[in-house]
């Protein structure tokens, strides 16, 4: 009898992997009656993690609102195991692309502020190992929204607080200041699972690779290079970060970065830790044919680890 194993990754703007699992499923069935099949949906760390692996891991699906990338107020889950004190969210349940109309593309004016307030929130179960699956996102702020909402304060030349930061708001930070910022995440162990390795800056950086994907034209990219430019010697004068050409720090639309500069977050590939989670190496050896998606099959899948 034939095995097939199903291992679906989220279809952007279209399907998640579980609607992708029972789509190919029926259409697996309708061609092979006989076939065994298994289905393993899986997330490379963007839009999804969080609901599969806590799918799987049997944990609690807790629903928290948060402002969207527009100020706009959404509901956004996470997964919270008690029993380990972890808990996994997806960036993009608070920030992702899939909230916007196209014709509100715009990552000048979007924000990761709700990040910010989703972890803030997260924070309020004690505990101690925070896991954020980074990809699918709106903004192209570099995180800035995301801490300040954790209490990091963005000041500008006149000394002036920037409350929601977003990316067009990247090049007029003077200082940045730390002293509010939430200590709660003192105690925390940080992953931040990226689902491609591009740095933050330069050709394949966040602002050149994928701000075009979210609605900015050639001088938008140039002017949240710029800003990205900016606030990463910033973080260099004031809190002895230098994340320029870290491996995975453009994921997200530079989020990683942030979650590294101002979380303390480790930064790792997604897909290996799934991997691990869900034990899919024994289905694999089992296999004569195996399925699976992909947002898209371009240069990112070859050269920045998608």
């Amino acid at each position: 009898m034939t095995h097939i194993l199903l291992v679906p990754n989220a279809l952007k703007g279209s399907l998640t992997a579980n609607e992708a699992k029972t789509a190919m499923e029926a259409g697996v069935r309708n061609a092979c009656s006989d076939c065994t099949i298994v289905s393993r949906p899986i997330a490379d760390g963007g839009d999804g993690f969080a609901e599969i692996i806590g799918g799987e891991s049997g944990t609690e699906t807790v629903s928290v609102e948060v402002h969207d990338p527009l100020g706009r107020i959404v509901e956004a889950n996470f997964s919270y195991n008690a029993g380990d004190s972890t808990a996994m969210i997806d960036v993009a349940s608070a920030c992702g692309l899939a909230y916007l109309k196209e014709s509100e593309y715009d990552p000048l004016v979007t924000s990761s502020y709700g990040v910010g307030e989703l972890i803030s929130q997260v924070l309020d179960l004690n505990i101690s190992h925070l896991i954020i699956g980074i990809g699918g996102t709106a903004t192209n702020d570099a995180g800035i929204g995301m801490a300040a909402a954790l209490g990091v304060r963005f000041l500008d030349m006149a000394g002036e607080e920037i409350k929601i930061p977003a990316g067009d708001d990247l090049g007029r930070i003077s200082r940045i200041d730390m002293s509010d910022f939430d200590p709660r995440l003192a105690n925390v162990t940080v992953d931040a699972l990226c689902d491609v390795n591009n740095p933050l800056l330069g050709e394949k950086g966040a602002a050149h690779v994928y701000a075009p994907q979210k609605g900015a034209s050639k001088e938008v990219v140039e002017r949240l290079e710029n800003g990205m430019q900016h606030l990463v010697t910033l973080l260099s004068l004031d809190l002895g970060f230098n994340l320029a050409h870290a491996e995975g720090a453009g994921a997200g639309g530079g989020i990683a970065a942030g979650l590294a500069a101002f979380l303390n977050a480790s930064l790792r590939k997604g897909i290996d830790m799934v991997i691990e989670q869900l034990h899919i190496d024994d289905d694999l050896d089992a296999a004569d044919l195996i399925i699976t998606t992909e947002g898209r099959l371009d240069s990112q899948t070859l050269s920045h680890g998608k």
